[in-house]
Order: C-alpha cells, then structure tokens, then sequence
C-alpha cells in the first residue's frame, strides 16, 4: 500500500507549515527559473574609486545593461585598477582579457596616438563647453576613428572637469613649481609643462600616486579635485591649489574584435546605454568636484588656495611655449583643426 500524502496523515499545524514550505520552495524555483543566465559578460576595467564621475558612470552603465537585457548580459566592473593599470590596461584590452576601458586621453598618445595629447595642451580650454565643442563635434569622431588602426572601437567621451595643481606648499606662481618632482601621467604634453614651470615631471601609475607622495617620492601632482578627495590625497598634501590649468577626460574603448562578435542588436542596447550613462557622467563631473572640494573644506586637512585671474595668466604665459613646442608630435592640422573649432565659439 502506498503511504498517504504528509498533507494527509499530518496535524493541521503541521500540514499548513508543511504547505508553507511547499510553497516557498516553489516561489524559490519559479524565481530561479526566471533569472536567466547571461549570455555576454562585459568586463569593464578602471583605475580610479567608484564614488568618482568614472565609476558612478560605470555603474550607471552596469544597471542600464542588464535591465534593459533582462540580465542576458552582464556587466563586471572593476573599480581602483583592481585588474589592470595605467601601464597594461591597454595590451589587457587589445589581447581581449578585458572587455571595456575608460581610460584618460593621454594614455592614447603611448600606442601610437599622439592627436589625442592636444586635450592635455595647458589653459588651452577656457570651460568644458569648450572641450564638448571638440569632442561632440566632428574632429572629435576623427580622433575615435583612428583607434581602429590599433583594433579598438572608441565608443564615446566623458568629462572628470578640470585639473588642480596640489603639493606641500602652495602653488601661486612659476617660481613656486621650481625643484618640485611632479608625478604625471605618460604624456609627452604634461612633462613638458611641468618642465616649463621648472619642475621635474615623474610618471607613475595613478594607483601609485598616494604612496608616492606619502613617501616623498614625489613632492606633487595634478589632478580633478574628486580624484584627490577619494585617493586620500588630502592626508598627504598639505596645499591644494585651484589652478584649473587643465581638462582630464576620458574615452571608453572596446576590443575590435570583441565588439564584432557581438549580434547588431546588442551593439545597439550597449551603445544606447552607454550614451545615455556617459551623459549622466558629464552631468554630475562639475557635481562630484564640488561636493570633494567641500569635503576637503570640513576635513581641514589641506590648505585650499584660490588663484587670482593674474596668477593663473602668469602661470598660462610661462607654459605657452608647451603649445608651439608638441605642435608637430601632436599634429600641425590636429592644431589647426582644434583651433578653428574653438573659433567658432568665440564668433558665434
């Protein structure tokens, strides 16, 4: 004989929670039945910390994808160069161990792209509106085209605003940066404006940075305000100077090869909500600083120094010479091309 049903032969107490479990465990499988398995994983690299521009806009871009996708694909992001640095997140990218990079201009002026390096040029745009003029615009779509050559598919742009100049001392005038060893970024543009303002410029790794200055490697850097509050650099450095003598941005790039295996579609959803998460990236950059540089205000920890129009003219004079000197390694009608572009909004 068969034994009866546990619904059957149980005390009611026992069978409604028997029912309960039942029912839990059903709910349990049907959800794990609807999860779905991703089909694509995109492993997305950078090097800097979550809470800035780059990483909130990663993170917008992680949540787009898998919920327009239905979780079929799925984003892995990688924050605080936790898989690849400033120095192999390039080679990691072209021999396809990760899928995504969002890596600062000047970083394509090392393999091979040295037109990119003109976004480095010192005091050379006055506001951002300025640099979307370049990258929103016509040359801006040239510069990401030529990445094909070294089989990467620019995707778009996005800001981190303007850099700021930081030390153990502060820096007002030329005479200031003298002596200074002044860590910098693998641009062949920003050495030299360090040695115009009689520095000496360090590359380092951005990871690298902190501890190189905690322990004196070097004495300075440069960078967005929203960089130097979440890498701590304000426990090391005890002058921050607001210079805005520069733009740092950013470029999201893919494997070539990666990028046409992908069905169209898909290439349509990633590139949508990319947009869409790089225009939510811009919109909160000039946010992020601000909110750093009130952060660094009630820590009290770094003296914040406010230049006058004239300070930063005198500093704008003594890098001038960067301009004519990077002229022919950026390219003469790169130079050409950017001038007229910013001639526009100044006739216009």
């Amino acid at each position: 004989m068969s034994p009866l049903p546990f619904s059957a032969c149980a005390a009611p107490a026992d069978r409604r929670q028997w029912l309960r479990g039942l029912a839990a465990a059903t709910l349990a499988s049907t959800s794990l039945r609807a999860a779905p398995t991703p089909e694509i994983t995109l492993r997305f690299s950078h090097v800097v910390a979550e809470e800035t521009p780059k990483g909130l806009a990663a993170n917008r871009f992680r949540l787009l994808i898998e919920q327009r996708s239905g979780g079929r694909i799925q984003v892995l992001i990688y924050p605080d160069a936790q898989l690849y640095g400033d120095h192999d997140e390039m080679q990691a990218l072209q021999l396809g161990a990760v899928d995504l990079l969002a890596p600062s201009l000047s970083k394509f002026g090392r393999i091979g792209f040295p037109e990119f390096e003109l976004f480095d040029l010192p005091f050379l745009f006055e506001e951002v509106a300025d640099v979307r003029r370049i990258t929103q615009g016509r040359l801006g779509q040239r510069l990401l085209a030529r990445l094909s050559h070294q089989g990467l598919v620019g995707l778009g742009y996005f800001d981190n605003g303007f850099k700021q100049m930081s030390a153990n001392r502060p820096l007002l005038a030329p005479a200031d940066f003298v002596g200074l060893r002044m860590r910098v970024q693998a641009s062949r543009v920003i050495a030299a404006q360090m040695r115009a303002l009689g520095a000496h410029p360090v590359t380092l790794p951005f990871s690298e940075t902190r501890r190189a200055l905690a322990s004196g490697v070097v004495d300075g850097t440069e960078n967005p305000v929203s960089n130097f509050w979440t890498q701590r650099m304000h426990e090391v450095q005890t002058d921050l100077s607001l210079t805005e003598h520069g733009y740092l941005g950013y470029a999201v790039v893919t494997n070539q090869r990666f990028w046409m295996s992908l069905a169209e579609s898909d290439r349509a959803l990633i590139g949508q909500a990319l947009r869409e998460a790089l225009a939510f990236g811009n919109l909160i950059a000039d946010t992020q600083n601000d909110k750093a540089l009130a952060a660094l205000h009630a820590a009290g920890t770094t003296r914040i120094h406010t230049l006058t129009d004239g300070q930063r003219a005198r500093l704008a004079r003594a890098v001038e010479p960067v301009h004519q000197a990077l002229a022919n390694r950026i390219g003469l009608q790169w130079m050409d091309d950017l001038r007229q572009a910013l001639k526009q909004r100044l006739s216009g």
